[in-house]
């Protein structure tokens, strides 16, 4: 039978519980998603509440957390979705993405409709995926790939 939450708290404790096995643990994230036949990004993002697991991933990544039935059954639960209580957050790392989306977000809806029509990029049949790689001129880049699948509006 399928189960959700209605309140962030419950998936919020074990998200907690979560980072704490693992910083004692000392395991990657990868190492974490190795065996659940999911990727790193969906598996990181279910463990930071935001996606259900399916069963046998999530008894993978509890016995390696040592996490208990509870958790579990609980990593399987629809969660009540979204990370980022109120307004922009000062952290640097996600306040650059509103920053890209402040600069660049006129110019993808514009590209979006001129190449797809009117309509919207899913978020639900989505993929991410993010690497690293050497900058030619020095450094690191970061590749970050959002794949979602377009849904265009229909008129009624």
């Amino acid at each position: 039978m399928i189960h959700f939450q209605n309140t962030q708290a419950p998936r919020e404790a074990l998200t907690a519980a979560i980072i704490d096995a693992k910083m004692r643990k000392n395991l990657s994230r990868q190492e974490l998603t190795d065996g659940t036949e999911l990727s790193l990004a969906f598996v990181t993002a279910a463990l930071l509440g935001q996606h259900p697991l399916p069963e046998t991933a999530a008894e993978v990544v509890a016995e390696r957390l040592g996490l208990g039935e509870d958790a579990v059954m609980l990593l399987q639960t629809i969660p009540l979705r979204g990370s980022i209580p109120g307004g922009i957050l000062t952290d640097p790392t996600i306040y650059r993405f509103y920053e890209m989306l402040q600069v660049y977000g006129s110019t993808l809806k514009a590209l979006v409709h001129e190449q797809f029509v009117d309509g919207i990029i899913s978020a639900i049949n989505f993929k991410l995926d993010i690497k690293k790689v050497e900058d030619p001129d020095g450094g690191s880049r970061a590749v970050i790939t959002l794949d979602g699948k377009y849904l265009p509006t229909k008129p009624f």
